[in-house]
């Protein structure tokens, strides 16, 4: 019995794939960073996208680009970016597809990917909570998903800590932060965030994950809406990408 069990679940997981590689040949899919090759089975990227990303090597050392954004603005732990971001590289076109053509499953996977790179980080241990940042309800509607915590939780699910996206919440819409200076930045999320029942955060050391660094005004915002609403807390920042110019 169990033979034919474990058979019939062999023949199940052929048929499935066979299926899949014929779906891929009626409908490729091609490889969001690049638009040209096509993935392989399972992957999200293709091969060649996957060894030329601009990646940053963050979590190797603790003073890297990005902690020297955030440096001096509000305390913290560790800071690192995934990618590297610049106006047509691969980065971008990974971030549009994550943000705008519903691969939920690719922002998942490439928080996978830094989730490994932080558990081998001694700048990153004694994490217990993982907090997205968060969407404002009217545009997660139209989006259909926060970008972010899926991001977050690929990270969850490879250093097997939770995350939340009901603690942090955004309390006002703002407009996008794409085309607007340093100064209107820092504006724009001033009070905008909020932290519900922040005891749950107590003496927890906190990773704040966003999908893109510019000029770290939306993570100081969040940082210190946390640091005022929680006691005994410790921060450290994770984002997908971090542009190199802003």
């Amino acid at each position: 019995m169990g033979n034919c069990f474990l058979l019939s679940y062999g023949m199940l997981h052929v048929v499935k794939n066979m299926i899949l590689g014929f779906e891929q040949l009626l409908y490729p899919e091609f490889c969001p960073a690049c638009g040209k090759e096509s993935p392989p089975m399972g992957a999200k990227i293709c091969y060649y996208c996957e060894a030329v990303l601009a990646y940053t090597d963050h979590h190797k050392v603790r003073e890297n680009g990005f902690y020297k954004r955030l440096c001096g603005r509000l305390p913290f732990e560790a800071a690192g970016a995934l990618l590297y971001f610049s106006k047509g590289n691969r980065t971008q076109n990974i971030i549009h597809a994550i943000k705008y053509r519903d691969k939920k499953k690719l922002a998942v996977e490439m928080g996978r990917v830094h989730g490994s790179l932080l558990a081998k980080s001694p700048h990153f241990r004694g994490l217990d909570m993982i907090l997205p940042v968060p969407l404002h309800y009217k545009k997660k509607r139209i989006r259909g998903y926060n970008q972010s915590a899926k991001y977050a939780k690929g990270i969850s699910k490879v250093l097997g800590i939770p995350y939340s996206d009901k603690i942090l919440v955004r309390r006002h819409f703002t407009e996008t932060q794409t085309r607007k200076t340093r100064s209107e930045r820092f504006r724009n999320v001033d009070t905008v965030f909020d932290v519900k029942k922040p005891e749950r955060l107590n003496g927890m050391h906190i990773l704040v994950v966003d999908d893109v660094l510019t000029t770290g005004a939306t993570l100081e915002a969040c940082g210190r809406a946390i640091l005022t609403k929680a006691e005994n807390v410790r921060l450290s920042f994770a984002t997908l990408a971090m542009a190199k110019r802003f």
